[in-house]
């Protein structure tokens, strides 16, 4: 399996898909790997790539640890899918009676947060607030506002910061030395950078995702984007939902409650009804199969040096290593 892998990541560095990527594989069985391929950047001034390197893993930060602290609480009656969001944000304006399951489906829709880059952390929340929904929940649509707000309500319901919250229900408990919302000077040099912007700045060991920034500079961690981590580290919470420790995110992922579920177009043609992973457009996912008993995670800065017109390449290169690695068990 491994040459295949080898092969395909070859392929895909030559195509400029990405610099350089890990790959990293655990089984419920007991076992893992994990294959650091390329440079953090192109060239030879690119430093090279070990399974230690550090990436901006985007909106994977939607699933793992927001929407998974969400489920959390719905287990320990903190928190029900039919609560409404108003009763935990009462400042929301046109909130259409959405709900917790609402945001966790992506079933509203409101304020493109992207747009909102100029503003502040606290101009932006006000913003979202009183534009809230533009319509009623209904078919789901991704945006990163549902997401947003599901950090803000974790937040209140456990009153604490969701970087705090996630260190001490997952990254504490589960040896998460490597992740974090805001990396510090000596983290930041094994930091893979996402992107050189107009200005000829990189954007390196600060969120790439143009809101989550915002919030990142001023100290606050939110919902939809902003996680740095690791391959072994993201293994290590991948090994943890094999293992039934979180038995109920799992169930919550399986029916695709803030997380994407058999979804062929990055997980395969292998993909079963309950496969559960979840893509981030800085060229990262992560995969689980509980029924085969195996999970993975693929890291790269395919946004450097600069953002690709679509997600075609780095898909088929998804797919493909689901293929590899669903396909071999």
């Amino acid at each position: 399996m491994d040459k295949k892998v080898s092969k395909r990541v070859e392929q895909a560095i030559a195509e400029r898909v990405f610099p350089g990527c890990v790959i990293g594989i655990v089984h419920a069985e007991g076992g893992r790997e994990a294959y650091p391929f390329g440079t953090t950047i192109y060239g030879s001034a690119g430093e090279k790539v070990n399974e230690s390197t550090v990436y901006d893993v985007a909106s994977v930060t939607k699933s793992i640890p927001t929407a998974s602290l969400a489920s959390l609480f719905i287990h320990e009656r903190k928190l029900s899918l039919t609560d409404q969001v108003r009763r935990y944000l009462p400042e929301l304006k046109d909130d259409h009676d959405a709900t917790i399951e609402d945001l966790l489906r992506y079933r509203v829709e409101g304020p493109r947060m992207s747009g909102l880059s100029s503003m502040s952390p606290e101009e932006i929340t006000a913003y979202v607030f009183k534009h809230g929904f533009g319509e009623q929940p209904g078919v789901p649509q991704y945006t990163n506002l549902p997401a947003f707000f599901l950090g803000l309500v974790v937040e209140r319901v456990a009153a604490d910061t969701l970087d705090r919250l996630s260190q001490k229900y997952f990254f504490d408990p589960l040896g998460m030395s490597s992740t974090s919302f805001f990396p510090n000077a000596s983290y930041m040099k094994h930091c893979a950078p996402t992107e050189i912007c107009e200005d000829g700045k990189e954007v390196r060991g600060e969120p790439h995702d143009e809101s989550a920034r915002v919030f990142a500079k001023a100290g606050h961690a939110v919902g939809h984007a902003g996680l740095f981590s690791t391959a072994p580290n993201l293994l290590d919470f991948l090994e943890a939902l094999l293992a039934g420790k979180y038995s109920h995110i799992v169930e919550g992922a399986e029916k695709g409650l803030g997380w994407q579920v058999n979804d062929p177009n990055f997980m395969g043609q292998h993909v079963g009804p309950k496969t559960f992973g979840k893509t981030g457009f800085t060229g990262t996912s992560v995969v689980c199969d509980r029924e085969r008993g195996v999970a993975f995670v693929i890291l790269s800065n395919r946004t450097y040096p600069k953002r690709p017109p679509n997600g075609d390449a780095i898909n088929a290169f998804r797919r493909d290593i689901a293929d590899i690695i669903l396909g071999h068990t």
